[in-house]
This record gives structure tokens, sequence and C-alpha cells, in this order.
């Protein structure tokens, strides 16, 4: 019985201390305006969030022979797991960090599902999608406007031959729905 109660006493500290170290959101919802779509990003840790974003997006089309010079809209869901570095920082500087208002690093990942389509006479079907590492930028407004925005490298894979090549990611938009934990609100 002794035993017992230790264990319920070490895993209620264990998780008021999760609870109480949170610096990131515990969860928003995000309705995109330059990319149209929906984002959600919710607190995993006390820096890191996980971040999903489908949306109609831009991106360079990577079936073509110069990727760079090609640029389309695709559907497309994103995923990435955000570290924020600098909300003590912002914090010690009297600057904001609601809604995840911080600089971040993160491994992303995208599936983009065209359908058929003619890139330089041929026609190419079939998803692609990269993986890869972006560095960030994150600032959201007492009004509920967020931008974001993310740049990289990733591996592209799909019905071509794979490659090495940019990643960027620009959200702009308004957050509709939040569970606020932050405390440099």
């Amino acid at each position: 019985m002794r035993r017992f109660l230790y264990m319920v006493f070490l895993f209620s500290g264990i998780s008021s201390f999760a609870q109480y170290g949170m610096n990131c959101e515990i969860r928003q919802i995000k309705i995109n305006i330059f990319n149209p779509g929906v984002e959600y990003e919710m607190g995993l840790g006390v820096n890191s969030t996980l971040d999903i974003r489908v949306a109609w997006q831009m991106a360079l089309e990577p079936a073509s022979t110069a990727p760079m010079e090609n640029l389309d809209f695709f559907p497309a869901i994103t995923v990435q797991n955000r570290y924020y570095h600098n909300f003590n920082g912002r914090q010690r500087r009297r600057k904001p960090i609601y809604g995840n208002s911080g600089n971040y690093l993160a491994p992303s990942a995208a599936i983009f599902s065209p359908g058929s389509r003619v890139v330089e006479n041929r026609i190419v079907d079939g998803v692609h999608g990269y993986g890869g590492l972006v560095y960030g930028v994150q600032r959201s407004y007492d009004s509920g406007i967020s931008f974001s925005i993310d740049a990289g490298a990733g591996y592209y894979v799909g019905p071509f031959k794979g490659g090495i090549y940019p990643v960027v990611n620009l959200s702009l938009g308004w957050i509709v729905s939040e569970k606020r934990w932050c405390v440099g609100r």
C-alpha cells in the first residue's frame, strides 16, 4: 500500500510539473489565407509543438527538368515538429510568446496529391512529397492574426528522379480557436 501511495504521489508530481512548465499553447486552430487551408498546432512539451496543415499549397514542380522555375498550387498535408528555441529570451526582453510567437527549428514532411498533370509534354500521375529540416519564425497577435514563414531543404520523392530542393512554407491567417496556456500572455 505504501508503494502504491508513493507511485501516485510521484506521478501526480510529474504531471503537475509537465502542465505548469508549458510555454506553448496547448492547441490552436488557424485558417490560412495565403495557402488556403486549415492548420492545427498542439503543444507536445515545454517548447515544442506538432503542427499539421491541410492546404492548397504553393510548391515547386519536382517532375520538371527545372523544378526551381516551375511553381504551382497542389493539395497538400504538411507536418512539422517545431522546437521553439527563444521563448525564454523573448520573455526576458518582455516580448510576447502568445500563440507560439517565437523562432523554431523543425523536421518537416509534406505529401502533395496533385492528380494527373502534364509536365513538359508528358503525363505525370501520383503523389509526391518531401522530408527535410526547416528554420522558421512565427508571430501571433492579440487580434488573432498569425504569420509564419520557414525555409530549409528537403529530399523530394515521387514519380520522378528524387533530389534535394529548397522548402519554403508561408502561412498568413487567423487563429479561430485556441486553448491558452501560454505564460507570456
